[in-house]
């Protein structure tokens, strides 16, 4: 049974370049492709595949608020970063947010094919040079924990906030979620309270500032 796949990138050109290589694999099959988070959640939603292949920077929803989502709804499906970035900033919000992979976008197509095996096997996946900074990352976990490396918000929030910056009303987010409009200004009330903001420019900034969203550069390339 061939393992299903959503390539989620905003370069066509890196999408079309992982679907050549993953169909020539005999029990790999992409089913999907996405160029921002947010199709990537509602792609997962309606196919629920085996493992999304996510960039982690992308416009608007990025892959580490994607990741949020769709471990929220769909925990048992893997996220494998897939990104330039080896901060660790990326790296640790990615694996906060529930990615079983993070590689680089240098590696060799036969590493990325090894990370899928061993995720869908149960097991997490580093590339040897991000390696590093997750263990430095835990270690100052364990000798001096920082709460601000933890995720202030709940999934719930956190889809919540996904909805606001993407310019949806009250009403198209409580239909999103299937929740009533009160339900909706509820969390929005929680999430201004606990970002110390009153207003969604403050909820948006900070969403920015966390990178959890992304303003797109028009003069990216």
């Amino acid at each position: 049974m061939s393992i299903r796949i959503i390539l989620a990138d905003d370069h066509r050109i890196v999408r079309e370049g992982l679907r050549s290589l993953l169909e020539g694999q005999p029990d790999m099959e992409v089913v999907a492709e996405a160029e921002d988070g947010q199709e990537a959640v509602q792609l997962v939603r309606e196919l629920v595949p085996d493992v999304v292949i996510m960039d982690v920077t992308m416009p608007g929803v990025n892959g580490i608020m994607a990741a949020h989502q769709v471990m929220a709804g769909y925990p048992d499906v893997k996220v494998i970063a897939l990104s330039m970035h080896t901060e660790k900033q990326f790296v640790m919000k990615m694996l906060d947010a529930g990615a079983a992979g993070y590689l680089l976008k240098d590696c060799a197509f036969e590493e990325l094919a090894r990370a899928i095996k061993a995720v869908i096997a149960g097991n997490t996946y580093l590339s040897p040079e991000v390696t590093g900074v997750v263990i430095d990352a835990y270690r100052h976990r364990w000798v001096e924990p920082d709460p601000t490396d933890k995720p202030i918000l709940s999934r719930r929030e956190l889809e919540v906030v996904e909805l606001i910056v993407a310019d949806k009303s009250t009403k198209e987010i409580a239909a999103a979620l299937k929740v009533t409009n009160k339900t909706i200004e509820t969390h929005r009330r929680h999430v201004m309270k606990k970002l110390g903001v009153d207003s969604i420019a403050g909820i948006t900034l900070w969403a920015i500032q966390e990178g959890l969203v992304t303003i797109e550069n028009p003069d990216r390339t």
